[in-house]
């Protein structure tokens, strides 16, 4: 489909691909522009019925792309990621995520938005925001439904590393799986899925997602105001290009 996300269908699932491995597939304006497009079409296509989301290379999502939101802001990235998040959830097939690699910070947000997560057990995570003075704003809106309160104070206030075995604990990952099995289980469970007749995998997606639905429109302006008012900060500012010209 594009130059960042790659889509493919076969055997009755879509298979969308980020690879936009210069800035770890980062969610700049092209990528979520693209995985946007990308979404549109397996929605669109009759012989679809499971979309699968997974990443080329070593690193599923490393969230933000801080190099455009230090340039030029981020109310239009925020409200992308709010939408984007709203497209995955009301997409009439089910989406099933298949990571391998670490998400941290927006990432997560795509994850939590998926209806199945299947983490390789070497999968790791991370809520970053509060470590460059900002918040996890537009993402909470379905990471916060998916990890309990507990879990989500700890790692929303804490921006540490955890695996992919506690974030399943947490609510956030399905399953997570030996490097090993994951393709095996990532196929299994997409062939299971694509034995459910259309009407009924969008009804009742739509039944399972009906709250976490109304949680992201109730939420959506103010979350969008919070996160750009928060990235034109002067101290997230600051923690971003310190973070950006860091040695390497």
């Amino acid at each position: 489909m594009g130059e960042l996300v790659r889509y493919e269908a076969h055997d009755a699932v879509g298979t969308i691909t980020l690879d936009s491995p210069h800035n770890r597939n980062a969610l700049s304006r092209q990528l979520v522009g693209e995985l946007v497009d990308c979404l549109s079409v397996a929605a669109g296509d009759d012989d679809v019925r499971v979309v699968l989301l997974r990443s080329a290379g070593r690193v599923f999502c490393s969230g933000a792309d801080l190099s455009e939101a230090a340039e030029g802001g981020m109310t239009q990235g925020a409200a992308a990621i709010v939408g984007l998040q709203r497209q995955i959830v009301t997409l009439p097939k089910p989406v099933v995520a298949r990571v391998d690699g670490p998400v941290r910070a927006g990432g997560i947000g795509i994850i939590a938005a998926a209806d199945i997560v299947l983490a390789d057990e070497e999968a790791t995570f991370a809520l970053t925001e509060v470590k460059l003075g900002l918040a996890a704003a537009v993402i909470s809106l379905t990471v916060h439904y998916r990890m309990t309160s507990r879990a989500a104070a700890l790692t929303t206030l804490g921006g540490e590393v955890f695996d992919a075995r506690a974030a399943s604990a947490y609510g956030l990952v399905t399953e997570a799986v030996p490097r090993a099995d994951l393709d095996f289980r990532v196929a299994e469970i997409c062939a299971s899925l694509a034995t459910g007749a259309p009407q009924g995998l969008r009804e009742s997606k739509r039944v399972l997602n009906r709250d976490l639905l109304a949680r992201l429109d109730a939420g959506a302006d103010e979350m969008v105001a919070l996160s750009a008012a928060l990235f034109g900060s002067e101290e997230a500012r600051e923690a971003m290009l310190a973070f950006l010209n860091r040695p390497r």
